[in-house]
């Protein structure tokens, strides 16, 4: 690593650290939430981190996971299984009257300023989170930012964490299916009716911030505001020891950027939201580089200051910016290719397996379920970040299995998933030409279809003629379709720009998508040279997160 002092200090509430605000709401186990800012309090003595418990100590045992959706009488269900392993789906039980209140709330919040829309403040954010007691501040945070990779890259350090037999709060936007998969606790989207209790309680206090807001000629709480609200909130009450969180769009003026992070991590910057964060990677990157804070403690100048930048592969121009920002904010730095990094990458049944240099040195025999070059360096970067946050460094290593189980419990759905089989059928989450690229270097690399056949949705913002492009030599052919979203290009207009690139005899359109999908596998299933084969043709829905979620609950694939 890049240190001036030569080691990584992380101190969470001991002597040499800010006061940190904690919560003496409900026990570990509880699964309620009840958050009260009056039960906040301020904490100046709590123990500072065990390094060697949390690398040698025995992963801990499996916690509840979210499983298959069944219907009864009774609602909606979903099987017991205490032996289930880390991250496969757990019991949950959801009646139709809470899934009532669940749409209730967001209705609601829909009405608010969308998150699309960037106010480049952090001034109600920060009100809010100093009228509730600061719940920000009652656990460490592992903050990710970037244009591509962040969830993933989130979900595999929360895996790791918790492998490493800690409690984590998670994070992540936009969802897929569901709200509540924004907000997780050990891995688990939080139970509607505690998103609905959660909101109903901190309503009254965003109700305020909206009215302070307003006198000053401001606008109300954004929607987005309000869910990071709401996940710190849930992560104070709950209690967990780690957080984990994806930045939404930007760094700078996010509205996660609130908390201090012990750990900025920066995954690769491309060009995306533009019309919010710039239209070059140096503006881009400037926009990311927000979440690298000083973390020096005013009253303890001689103390030098624990921030940490995990810097993913990045253009030249924006790992400018990214340095240049460290160097200011007094940042140690580790970087991909350089300090951490893929020594080696293999295909495998159901993903790949991979040795990886750390900052602590290689880990070897790791097996990760997911597919790609880009994966498996999201998975580097994820293992550099949880390294820093507890310490790791030479001859001080992770517990080496319980790192080989966080990678292979890992999750990341929507993200080049298989959802059916004969033909196979993948869904992707890229909604930009560097996901685009990414995808089809996957996808070229690790499968040798002989017909693939795409369909795709994209939201009207987007770069959609660039993401086609970046798909062409790829599809043979293309279904265009249009996602329930109301943000979603016209499919007439989606088509005719494939045709452009494509050809009018490669691309089909179909309104909705259930049936672009029907007829992408009718494609897909017809034999060749009437030899009666039909394997080896795939099909690879993506376009955006929407088209993703969308085609995840179309396959009957649960919330995760």
């Amino acid at each position: 690593m890049i240190d001036p002092r030569d080691e990584i200090n992380i101190h969470f509430g001991d002597e040499e650290s800010e006061d940190v605000v904690v919560s003496s709401g409900a026990p570990a186990e509880s699964d309620e939430f009840d958050f009260d800012p009056a039960d906040t309090q301020i904490v100046e003595d709590l123990e500072p981190r065990e390094l060697a418990g949390f690398m040698d100590d025995e992963p801990m045992p499996d916690d509840m996971r979210l499983g298959e959706v069944s219907v009864s009488e009774e609602g909606l269900s979903l099987p017991v299984d205490v032996d289930r392993p880390v991250n496969e789906p757990a019991p949950l039980h959801v009646s139709p009257d809470e899934l009532r209140e669940l749409a209730e709330v967001e209705a609601e919040l829909d009405r608010r300023w969308p998150e699309t829309k960037i106010d480049p403040s952090l001034e109600r954010i920060e009100l809010l989170m100093d009228i509730l007691g600061h719940p920000e501040r009652a656990t460490p945070v592992i903050h990710v930012a970037g244009t591509n990779g962040k969830t993933s890259t989130v979900r595999m350090i929360e895996s790791l964490v918790r492998a490493l037999g800690r409690r984590t709060g998670r994070t992540t936007s936009p969802h897929l299916q569901m709200v509540t998969e924004r907000i997780a606790i050990d891995g688990v989207p939080i139970h509607p009716r505690d998103y609905v209790r959660i909101w109903r309680e901190i309503q009254p206090y965003v109700e305020l911030v909206d009215a302070k807001s307003a006198e000053k000629g401001g606008p109300q709480m954004s929607k987005f505001e309000v869910l990071t609200a709401m996940a710190y909130a849930a992560f104070a009450d709950a209690p967990v020891d780690v957080a984990v969180v994806e930045v939404g769009m930007g760094g700078t003026w996010d509205a996660t950027n609130v908390a201090e992070a012990d750990v900025a991590v920066i995954t690769p910057i491309g060009l995306d939201h533009t019309e919010y964060l710039g239209d070059t990677l140096t503006e881009i990157a400037g926009e990311k580089a927000g979440i690298i804070k000083s973390r020096w403690n005013k009253d303890d100048l001689l103390t030098p200051p624990d921030n940490v930048a995990i810097v993913g592969e990045q253009d030249p121009e924006a790992m400018e910016v990214l340095m240049k920002r460290a160097v200011e904010m007094d940042a140690s730095v580790a970087r991909a290719g350089a300090e951490y990094g893929v020594l080696s990458q293999q295909l495998a049944v159901g993903g790949q397996n991979l040795t990886l240099k750390g900052l602590a040195g290689e880990y070897d025999d790791i097996h990760l379920p997911l597919h790609g070059q880009h994966q498996a360096r999201n998975a580097a970067t994820a293992l550099a970040a949880v390294e820093a946050f507890f310490g790791a460094g030479p001859g001080r290593p992770l517990n080496i299995d319980a790192v080989r189980e966080g990678f292979a419990t890992a999750i990341s759905p929507g993200r080049l998933e298989r959802v059916r089989s004969t033909p196979t059928v993948f869904i992707d989450a890229a909604h930009n030409p560097h996901g685009a690229r990414a995808l089809r270097e996957a996808l070229s690399a690790e499968f040798d279809f002989r017909r693939v056949i795409g369909v795709l949705s994209v939201l009207g913002e987007k770069d959609a003629r660039g993401l086609l492009t970046e798909l062409e030599p790829y599809f043979e052919e293309v279904v265009i379709t249009q996602n329930s979203s109301p943000r979603a290009l016209h499919y007439d207009d989606l088509a005719d720009l494939a045709e452009e690139i494509y050809g009018e005899e490669r691309v089909h359109r179909i309104e909705t998508l259930p049936s672009a999908v029907e007829l992408a596998v009718a494609l897909a299933e017809e034999t060749d040279s009437g030899d009666g084969i039909v394997s080896g043709s795939g099909v690879i829905v993506t376009g955006s997160v929407v088209t993703a979620g969308e085609a995840r609950t179309l396959f009957g694939k649960d919330p995760q």
